[in-house]
């Protein structure tokens, strides 16, 4: 296990961040703008993108501080609570994944643990996942650490995918945490 992200590893995995939840979870507008912002650095960096929503029917679509930065990559929908067991969900035969979303106790908390199962090196941007309440979003983040996941931010993450100052590279993804 390398402890840091690498672009030609590294998949981005945004876990239901969707209008249903704007109004029950907290932090929610940070969770949406650092999602938003690691999409943005995943397409500056070419890393593949993979994002879901949760029972879209009831749970609405993906935010727009997400989805305007998406392009062709359409969300997977699903009812169950892990990505990774979504129709059509893939890694593209990478071993890394960075993984945000909502909520941090149930769907990223399940994703993450079947990521860890198939021996996927997971990192969880801790400023991009939230749950309806604080301590169950301690727990999940607690949980995801204790079981080999490494917590980090969106900047962190961001900063070791880029891996050096003075291309232009690091000059848009500065652009973005500034």
């Amino acid at each position: 296990m390398s402890r840091v992200l690498e672009t030609n590893r590294t998949t981005l995995i945004v876990v239901d961040v969707q209008e249903g939840f704007r109004a029950a979870v907290g932090e929610f507008e940070t969770v949406a703008r650092n999602a938003g912002i690691l999409v943005q650095g995943a397409r500056i960096l070419e890393l593949p993108v993979v994002v879901t929503e949760q029972y879209p029917k009831g749970l609405g679509s993906t935010v727009p501080e997400v989805a305007e930065h998406l392009g062709e990559t359409k969300p997977l929908e699903k009812v169950v609570f892990s990505a990774c067991r979504a129709d059509g969900f893939d890694l593209n035969g990478y071993d890394q994944a960075l993984v945000c979303g909502i909520e941090a106790h149930v769907c990223v908390e399940q994703t993450v643990q079947d990521l860890i199962d198939q021996d996927v090196e997971v990192h969880v941007a801790a400023d991009a996942v939230s749950s309806r309440s604080a301590q169950n979003r301690k727990l999940g983040l607690e949980k995801m650490e204790r079981s080999g996941a490494w917590v980090t931010s969106t900047e962190m993450a961001l900063f070791e995918l880029v891996g050096r100052a003075g291309t232009d590279e690091f000059k848009r993804i500065q652009g973005l945490v500034k």
